[in-house]
Order: C-alpha cells, then sequence, then structure tokens
C-alpha cells in the first residue's frame, strides 16, 4: 500500500520534478532526475543555480513525507531560489518547507529537514552533514528589513549561519544570523539562537540559548526518510 502510494506522489509530482530539472541540469544529468519534486511544491522561483554532488535519481527530494501532525494535503512547499543552493549528497526536504535563497546555501550529505521548516539565506547558510531539522524550525541570516545610522550606513547587513555535522535542531527553534552550531550539537525544542554554540556535543536550550547537558550524543536510527520516527 505504501508503496502504491510513493508511486502515485511520484507520478502526481512527475511535470514539476521534469521541470525542476530541466531548468537547472544539462540534459544527460536532468532525464536522471536526481531531483524529485512533489506536486504539491509550487516552484515560485526557478532561478540561480543548483551544484550537485550526487546525480543519481532522488538523490535530492523536496515536498514529501508525512507528518501527522500537519495537513500534507494541504501543506505546500515554497521553492523560491535567485541564489545558488549546493547539495553536497542526499537531502530530504520535506512538505510544508519554505526555501527562500538570494545568497547561497549549502546542505550537506544526508540532511533532512521534516516539515513546516523555512530558512531564509540573503547571504550564505550552511548545513552539515548528517543533521535533522524538526518541524517548525526557522533559520534566517538576515532580519528582512535593513537598519541605517545617522549617516545612511547600513547597520544590520545580513551575517552567514553555519551548522556543523551531525546537529540536530529541535521543533520550533529559531537559529538567527551570525550563529555558528557545533558539530553534534542538540538544540532543544523551542530553543531561540541569537549567539554560537561552540562547544561539541551538547544540549543547548531556552531563551535565549544556553547549555543545559554537555558530552551527548544522538542517533538517527528510527528516523525514516519523511522524518518519521
Amino acid at each position: 500500500m505504501k508503496m502504491l502510494r510513493n508511486m502515485l506522489l511520484f507520478a502526481r509530482g512527475l511535470p514539476k520534478t521534469l521541470v525542476f530539472n530541466l531548468r537547472y541540469f544539462p540534459l544527460r544529468t536532468a532525464i536522471r532526475l536526481p531531483v524529485l519534486v512533489s506536486h504539491r511544491v509550487w516552484l515560485s522561483r526557478l532561478g540561480g543555480e543548483i551544484r550537485l554532488a550526487d546525480a543519481r535519481t532522488g538523490a535530492v527530494r523536496i515536498g514529501f513525507g508525512d507528518i501527522g501532525i500537519f495537513d500534507r494535503q494541504r501543506s505546500r512547499t515554497i521553492w523560491q531560489v535567485t541564489g545558488k543552493v549546493d547539495f553536497r549528497g542526499r537531502a530530504r526536504i520535506n512538505h510544508g518547507c519554505k526555501i527562500s535563497v538570494t545568497g547561497t546555501l549549502v546542505v550537506g550529505d544526508d540532511v533532512t529537514i521534516v516539515a513546516e521548516s523555512s530558512i531564509v539565506a540573503q547571504r550564505h547558510v550552511q548545513i552539515g552533514d548528517r543533521t535533522l531539522i524538526s518541524w517548525d524550525v526557522l533559520i534566517m541570516d538576515s532580519d528582512m528589513h535593513p537598519l541605517y545610522d545617522a549617516g545612511g550606513r547600513l547597520v544590520n547587513g545580513p551575517v552567514p549561519v553555519f551548522i556543523g555535522d551531525a546537529v540536530w535542531i529541535g521543533c520550533r527553534s529559531l537559529v538567527l544570523k551570525g550563529v555558528e552550531i557545533a558539530d553534534g550539537v542538540v538544540v532543544a525544542a523551542a530553543t531561540t539562537l541569537t549567539r554560537s554554540v561552540t562547544s561539541p556535543k551538547v544540549v543547548a536550550g531556552g531563551h535565549p540559548a544556553r547549555v543545559l547537558r554537555e558530552n551527548v550524543s544522538w542517533s538517527p536510527e528510527g528516523i525514516a526518510e519523511d522524518g518519521t520516527r
């Protein structure tokens, strides 16, 4: 039953999948369909460029997945890209996620963005390998609206965000510009990160975030491709 449903979803998304791949890749690569796109994805801006480290069929999947607390039938993923996106391996950007890139977005290998999360990359956002971003997370390297001092100088320009390898960002967390997250960090649910977490393998949480526990590790075992356990 699940296999039949997946085949149906692939068939429904085939027109957008073809448009996406033919837009970004040379024909020899595009016909492999390295990026699978769900019919629920709104291709708002198909600009910029994409780099792929893995050109196998379905290495990158956009708009799929199933999280029970969200209505995936009405949950629309948004792809709004005029900058550069660098996929360095397999990636899952699941249903309801919003990707807005005018700068550069780097996505490591074996990355899952579960559902309803948003990434705004006006300058540079980088996500390391084997990282899990839970649902309803917002990552942004910009304040969105410029502020100027009395001399007319911009005082709040975008600042890059760097997320390390094997990071787990809990649901409804907020990662703001200039933040760096060390390898193996677990960000507790509903955390606001305004400053970097420089120590690896810690749990950080709170408003603003502080280290809650040290020397921890987490396992992605039991997490399906759609982000569910």
